[in-house]
């Protein structure tokens, strides 16, 4: 197993490579297609349809954004994790959709990145959907660890042979300190989520922000310091001044 670490659109991007196969571990922007298809096809000689698989840790616009489009072009499968329901669903849910596109926007406009499509569809269309502890199939040396706490399906992927571990957004790298994400839908299982994952005694994490790091006890320390003890969301913060703007009472 290789493991290849891509500069994303705004997020790092990590593809698995095999003899036989390819798979990416989250789903990347939409703006990311193109980059993924020049690497694997200049990088590693190798042609588009090796990618087998295509993970979605969550269903933000740098992870899930490009997974309908590689399953397209290549056929891969897209996988994730075994939650009811879709993330955007309901009007909030639409508005959230937007809000976290102009979001990313945003974000790669602060990167001083090219303007780019990253518009992808809210509901995502999986192949699988996996369960706690269960493997990937097709690559049944990595495991899905459910870590939800971002939102109410987050996914760390792991392979125990070489203590690899992909976070996705379990927390960032900022200024040499590890944060939560922003933003936190649930503070008590985020907090869960960063004890299990200290539990698990990972030699390498991957982030999706920060790339590859080692963390001590004190930046587990530090993190669960830091975790928010109520829902901490841009989106709860717009929609209360949205409502204060009307002039309603909030407190209620």
């Amino acid at each position: 197993m290789k493991l290849h670490k891509i500069p994303g659109y705004i997020q790092a991007i990590y593809l698995v490579e095999y003899p036989d196969k390819l798979m990416l571990l989250d789903g990347c922007s939409r703006a990311d297609v193109s980059t993924v298809k020049k690497y694997i096809e200049t990088q590693l000689g190798r042609p588009f349809a090796d990618l087998k698989v295509t993970m979605v840790t969550h269903m933000h616009p740098d992870h899930a954004g490009a997974a309908h489009k590689l399953r397209e072009i290549t056929g891969c499968k897209v996988i994730t994790a075994n939650v009811p329901g879709h993330w955007y669903k309901g009007i909030d849910g639409k508005l959230m959709h937007l809000t976290d596109i102009m979001l990313a926007s945003w974000v790669a406009g602060r990167m001083k990145k090219p303007r780019k499509l990253i518009w992808y569809s809210p509901k995502l269309k999986a192949d699988h959907k996996l369960n706690d502890g269960e493997v990937i199939p097709g690559f049944e040396d990595w495991q899905v660890l459910f870590t939800q706490g971002h939102t109410d399906r987050d996914l760390t992927l792991y392979h125990e042979a070489t203590s690899y571990a992909y976070v996705a957004d379990l927390m960032v790298s900022v200024k040499g300190k590890f944060i939560p994400p922003y933003p936190v839908f649930y503070p008590n299982r985020y907090k869960q989520s960063i004890e299990k994952f200290r539990a698990l005694a990972v030699e390498r994490t991957l982030l999706a922000h920060g790339g590859e790091v080692q963390l001590t006890d004190a930046d587990f320390d530090y993190l669960l310091a830091n975790a928010p003890n109520k829902p901490m969301t841009h989106w709860r913060s717009v929609k209360n001044k949205l409502v204060r703007s009307l002039g309603f009472n909030t407190e209620n």
